[in-house]
């Protein structure tokens, strides 16, 4: 019986740093399931384990002074996706723009800083945003992060206000 136990826990603790590996292949819809030709992009992606995660980022913020708002919006992510692209073309970062203008996606921020772009968008429904997808672009290499999780604007407004008056 104590051998059964042993299997089951090796299995079960497996299962659950599966999420943890990293794959070659697109975890985000448009890179997934679309059929486009990336021709010859580089794709890493990789799923964060949130019940993991969330306890060792809200020991940085503290840490580091953050806001309780920040905290709080850390506590309401549900799942993180992350997909970096190497030798990614302007072409394929307008196509996913329209693909997400198409998925009822709303741009809320565009930032340009040293070459760089950072674009976030939500998806709402009604007064709660449910994803929220960044897009960090450079020349040639793009990182997307997917977060899900149970949002309202007024706890991004607060955390936006929070990070500047720094």
């Amino acid at each position: 019986m104590k051998t059964l136990r042993h299997i089951f826990l090796a299995l079960f603790t497996i299962g659950m740093l599966q999420s943890c590996m990293v794959s070659g292949k697109p975890n985000m819809e448009f890179f997934s399931d679309s059929g486009y030709d990336f021709k010859g992009a580089k794709m890493t992606s990789f799923n964060v384990p949130v019940f993991l995660a969330k306890p060792y980022i809200k020991r940085a913020l503290r840490e580091d002074g953050e806001s309780e708002e920040v905290i709080s919006l850390v506590k309401k992510v549900s799942k993180i996706k992350i997909l970096t692209i190497e030798n990614g073309s302007r072409e394929m970062l307008k196509d996913y723009t329209q693909y997400l203008n198409n998925h009822d996606y709303e741009d809320w921020a565009t930032i340009k800083h040293d070459g760089e772009n950072v674009n976030v968008r939500v998806k709402q429904n009604g007064d709660a945003i449910k994803n929220m997808l960044l897009t960090v672009n450079s020349d040639k290499e793009m990182v997307f992060v997917d977060v899900k999780g149970n949002f309202t604007a007024e706890d991004i407004s607060k955390m936006i206000n929070s990070v500047s008056n720094k």
